[in-house]
């Protein structure tokens, strides 16, 4: 059975997710739907970039990504299909799919262009529905990438685990996502600071131009209920946390 998932910034509270769903559903029965998140902050891009990549890794290959986290929905922005060797990625073409695909390896994008893989009525506002969700589906169900657009070079590129410096004495990056618990999670790979760092070992941060003293751990029950920490999260990168607290709403 074919799986196809889905990451939105449409939230549970409507039922935009759910007409996604249909949609899939009425083109292929037999198919496999999961939802990697509804909870994207609205518009956040690189934030919906970044739980991508850090999501599509753990998936069968075969499987199929559709993304939408969209504010130039009805405007020029071209809609895109993203070929790894093991999975595909169906979205916007503003940077969304890039960084998951990126860490997958070897990619070619394709722009989206044949209506005939698309609903009939195409609302400006709902490309996630009338666009996306039955291209994923005509592909879960075998129509070749090629019948369903052209290959373009020209796509919007995006590296949410860019911009990250490892001079000297210090490590700089940026945070991409804060979680459920609070957690504020960096775009810093963890393996940075395990080079330069034991744990136990307390150091010295910026956040918000605000400066901390905390303690790096292996985990949350290192340090006592309420006491800032640093740790490597099960991402893969540096999360700034609060046992059993919330570091987001504490730290602003």
């Amino acid at each position: 059975m074919k799986i196809i998932t889905l990451l939105t910034d449409f939230g549970t509270g409507s039922s935009y997710v759910a007409q996604m769903k249909a949609v899939i559903l009425g083109i292929i029965e037999n198919v496999n739907i999961i939802d990697i998140s509804h909870s994207i902050t609205p518009q956040a891009i690189e934030e919906g970039a970044f739980v991508l990549a850090t999501s599509i890794p753990y998936f069968p290959e075969g499987s199929i990504h559709v993304g939408v986290v969209d504010p130039g929905v009805g405007t020029e922005r071209r809609g895109i299909i993203v070929k790894t060797k093991h999975h595909i990625l169906v979205g916007p073409d503003n940077g969304l799919l890039i960084p998951a695909a990126r860490r997958l390896g070897e990619f070619e994008v394709y722009e989206i262009s044949n209506k005939r893989y698309m609903l009939k009525n195409i609302s400006s506002t709902f490309h996630g529905r009338d666009i996306f969700a039955p291209v994923a589906a005509y592909i879960a169900k075998g129509i070749l990438i090629e019948k369903i657009g052209k290959k373009i070079e020209d796509f919007v590129d995006m590296d949410p685990f860019s911009e990250v410096d490892f001079s000297n004495s210090k490590l700089s990056g940026k945070v991409v996502y804060v979680d459920n618990f609070g957690n504020i999670i960096t775009n810093i790979n963890g393996n940075k600071l395990l080079n330069k760092k034991k744990f136990d070992e307390e150091l010295k941060i910026i956040l918000g131009g605000r400066k901390y003293k905390v303690r790096f751990v292996k985990s949350f029950g290192f340090v006592k209920k309420g006491e800032l920490l640093i740790t490597v999260g099960s991402s893969g990168f540096i999360e700034i946390s609060i046992n059993q607290g919330n570091a987001a709403v504490e730290l602003g």
